[in-house]
């Protein structure tokens, strides 16, 4: 296989693990928000357009020679089995040809834009480059993008509008609370009303709007402001999707100095069940996706679709809340050991429920309670 060099970001949404991953702009222009551990150590910077053009072609080229190799291995272009197996087990493959095999092998058409806030391109050159992926790749049939509030309330909804047109098909804003006062502590750099404006400019432009509410994000100082707060900024947007990211705070992210000196409490799991409880409670006069895909949430299962499934959703919390503290305890535990996905799972598999027993048991003796909330505790946080 020829070489193909393509420069990969840190992240991408959990939704986008399965599509063609193109930086477009080197880690995060704000980098100040207290709970993010992503980009605080490296610098933002623009990609040009030659180096985002010849990234393009290179995953072209990658494409192609992925395609070729499927002849070669008699069968006739496709990508299945036996060409992925062959690209991830031959000596010296790297992981842009491991990345592009996938995306070709689950044909999800999907490509996402990092890192962590495109929009904050010139319009003229985010256009020509989204012009120039879609001519290159005509079959992709969905782009997307992270950007910020505050950036997208500088853009013009004819600019948004040009933007949309030259391909950019959704856009992840990170909301993750409505309530100023928290939004200031965070650093956060954007207010409830700035919010409300991008949102509202992303949506008549024309693009599909996802939104990341980050459930814990106010402690238990502030937990019910920052929940109905948050559910009223999103009742004025009515984003496409609202997707759940609950709030976790390791050692390397600035939040946790306002842990170590206690003007930040942490909300424990049940606590934030009761939080997300209002917030879907609150949330009102919507059409939004709520989705809670991520191994940092505790209940996965808290995703439909609003208004119909709204008492659906509210039923799954009450679930885990009527659960008694026995169980809820095996079930945080294989949550967050990736064990349980629901609260159903609980009574699929009596001998998993049982080894985790023993395991609380065993911690418990050695450690007490507090031993069994830090082995949950350091095994949530290795998702980070």
């Amino acid at each position: 296989m020829e070489a193909f060099s393509i420069e990969q970001g840190p992240i991408r949404p959990p939704n986008e693990a399965r599509s063609l991953l193109l930086r477009f702009s080197r880690n995060c222009p704000w980098n100040q928000c207290l709970f993010c551990p992503v980009y605080k150590k490296s610098k933002f910077s623009l990609r040009t357009v030659e180096e985002i053009k010849a990234d393009i072609l290179a995953a072209k080229g990658i494409v192609d020679d992925i395609k070729a190799l499927s002849w070669k291995l008699d069968c006739a272009g496709e990508i299945n089995d036996q060409v992925i197996s062959y690209v991830f087990n031959q000596t010296g493959t790297d992981d842009n040809y491991r990345s592009i095999a996938a995306w070709l092998y689950y044909q999800t058409d999907a490509c996402f834009l990092q890192d962590a806030d495109n929009l904050i391109m010139k319009t003229k050159d985010l256009v020509e480059v989204l012009d120039f992926l879609r001519k290159t790749f005509p079959n992709i049939s969905r782009v997307t993008t992270y950007s910020r509030s505050r950036t997208v309330v500088r853009k013009s909804v004819e600019s948004l509008k040009q933007i949309k047109k030259a391909g950019l098909d959704r856009v992840h804003i990170g909301l993750e609370t409505g309530y100023d006062p928290l939004l200031k502590l965070m650093k956060k750099g954007v207010t409830g009303a700035q919010h409300i404006e991008a949102g509202r400019r992303v949506i008549e432009a024309g693009m599909e709007l996802s939104e990341y509410v980050m459930p814990g994000l106010g402690g238990q100082e502030m937990w019910r402001e920052h929940t109905i707060e948050t559910a009223k900024v999103l009742n004025q947007i009515n984003p496409h999707f609202i997707r759940l990211r609950s709030l976790r705070v390791p050692r390397r992210v600035p939040l946790y100095q306002k842990l170590r000196d206690g003007t930040f409490t942490m909300q424990t799991d049940d606590m934030l069940a009761e939080e997300t409880k209002l917030f879907i409670e609150t949330l009102e006069n919507i059409t939004s996706t709520v989705t809670s895909d991520h191994i940092m949430n505790l209940l996965e299962e808290v995703t439909g679709k609003l208004p119909q499934d709204k008492e659906k959703m509210l039923n799954k919390i009450t679930q885990y809340q009527e659960l008694s503290d026995s169980d809820r305890l095996v079930y945080r535990v294989g949550r967050r050991g990736g064990t349980y996905r629901s609260t159903d799972d609980l009574g699929r598999d009596p001998a998993i429920y049982q080894k985790i027993k023993n395991l609380i048991s065993d911690i418990q003796e050695k450690n007490g309670a507090d031993g069994v909330e830090q082995f949950i505790t350091e095994m949530v946080d290795r998702y980070i």
